[in-house]
């Protein structure tokens, strides 16, 4: 089972009815992106800048599209989620 060790340097803020954001409670940094209605959506996102060492972890989509930068162009192939 994994073991998450330092919950009490997390602060939340619920940043809209759909979600709540994780930082740091020492240097603010961002950390998690987490859905609040656990029965639509049973992940949460992790911010992967804040890992030192690496993670072996692939992309399997894009999400908010809709939303990015015009000057990002996504041609990975990967999905995209608009929303």
């Amino acid at each position: 089972a994994l073991t998450i060790q330092g919950a009490e340097n997390i602060t939340w803020f619920q940043s809209s009815e759909k979600v709540r954001r994780g930082f740091c409670a020492k240097c603010g940094a961002s950390l998690f992106f987490d859905p609040l209605d656990k029965d639509k959506h049973d992940w949460i996102g992790v911010s992967m800048g804040a890992f030192d060492t690496p993670t072996r972890t692939e992309l399997s989509l894009h999400m908010f599209v809709a939303e990015k930068g015009d000057y990002y162009e996504i041609s990975d192939g990967l999905p995209q989620n608009q929303h």
